[in-house]
């Protein structure tokens, strides 16, 4: 898709994974999901580049960064 709907994509998988862990109790404000689309990709799928369904799936991730307060 465009890099625009691969955006939009990633945001919703990421704003899912956001409102999964509030239901799981832990405050709203304390977590932030950002949808970076094909901007940060682990391999060398990007566009135009012929790449396997495996090697396309490895971009489909969301990644967390626990930080303990002081």
């Amino acid at each position: 898709g465009s890099n625009a709907y691969n955006k939009t994509l990633s945001q919703n998988r990421a704003s899912a994974a956001r409102d999964y862990i509030a239901s799981q109790g832990i405050d709203a404000n304390r977590v932030v999901g950002i949808g970076y689309g094909e901007t940060r990709l682990l391999n060398r799928c990007a566009d135009g580049i012929e790449c396997s369904a495996a090697e396309h799936q490895i971009n489909r991730r969301t990644e967390m960064k626990v930080i303990c307060p002081k």
